[in-house]
């Protein structure tokens, strides 16, 4: 199984007025890329990279739905961890998924994600997994455990392509430090919730579903700006100090037509029109970046998570 890095553009909602909190918006990206197999088992083992994670998620999973088999994982390739990509969702939903698979029990992603403990806050990576594409979810309920809604998807224009840099240096914040963020976070106004609402239906959807790059751009490094905003408290600004920030400013001033930082980062992005323009962008960052970090350029997935049965493969 192939499933692919969330980029997470934006939260819709830290007030919870509407009797809906967080929300968001965001994509998959066609690289870096997490690649698991599995068999059914007696036990469970799992080896490779982010093994112990891999073995917790089965083990939650088999819990969860009262199965006393087990289960054989190999993680052959992992998402950078803690890094903005939604390595541990996507992690946890390709084992939630081999697992259905193996034991004939239900594949849909909200049904995974409640199986395995994700989509808490954020499900925008449960909804990139289930089928790629810029996604927007509309927030989860207080009152309730459950993934919140999928509200649009739309494919990218075949032409756009995204540059995604993994500086090395401090991870994203994860886990219960990262609960203990949220609940340390200030409100924001009202005014700039309404205010992000309204560029993402009258001016970040429409424009991708023109085609319109210049407008997707500015609608979202707008989106970048104020949100980043309402996490400055936490992570010492709209953007992620250091390396994080001054990346995003140099793709800017590259030719990344929308910019922006992947949740708590360190990832960040740039997005333009072209393959060529994307390529050339991407090894200007490699030569800056040098080997204090990874470097991935391509189009936006189309699709979600791909599964092969049977050992038959890519």
């Amino acid at each position: 199984m192939e499933a692919y890095a969330r980029l997470h553009f934006g939260v819709l909602d830290l007030r919870g007025a509407r009797g809906r909190w967080f929300g968001g918006v965001g994509a998959a990206a066609s690289e870096p890329t997490l690649l698991v197999s599995a068999s059914r088992a007696d036990s469970v083992t799992a080896e490779g990279e982010d093994a112990h994670r891999a073995a917790e998620f089965a083990r939650q999973f088999l819990s969860h739905h009262r199965i006393t088999g087990g289960v054989s994982v190999h993680v052959h390739s992992a998402l950078p961890s803690h890094a903005g990509l939604g390595s541990g969702t996507q992690l946890a939903l390709a084992v939630a998924r081999a697992l259905a698979e193996l034991y004939g029990l239900d594949t849909d992603p909200r049904e995974l994600a409640r199986a395995v403990g994700r989509a808490r806050r954020s499900a925008i990576g449960t909804w990139t997994f289930a089928g790629g594409g810029l996604v927007v979810e509309g927030g989860r309920r207080p009152d309730r455990d459950e993934c919140g809604p999928l509200v649009a998807r739309l494919p990218f224009p075949s032409s756009w392509r995204c540059v995604v840099v993994v500086p090395d240096g401090t991870p994203g914040i994860s886990g219960a430090e990262e609960a203990d963020a949220f609940a340390r976070l200030p409100k924001p106004s009202e005014h700039d919730v309404e205010k992000v609402a309204h560029i993402i239906l009258m001016s970040f959807l429409p424009a991708v579903a023109d085609g319109d790059l210049a407008t997707f751009g500015r609608a979202l490094t707008e989106i970048q700006e104020i949100t980043g905003q309402w996490f400055a408290s936490v992570q010492g600004g709209t953007f992620a100090p250091g390396r994080s920030r001054d990346l995003v400013y140099r793709l800017a001033d590259w030719g990344a037509v929308g910019v922006g930082q992947s949740s708590w980062g360190p990832a960040v992005y740039g997005i333009v029109d072209g393959a060529d323009v994307g390529k050339r962008l991407a090894e200007r960052i490699r030569t800056v970046l040098g080997s204090a970090g990874r470097v991935y350029e391509g189009p936006f997935s189309s699709h979600g998570a791909r599964v092969w049965k049977d050992g038959r493969g890519p």
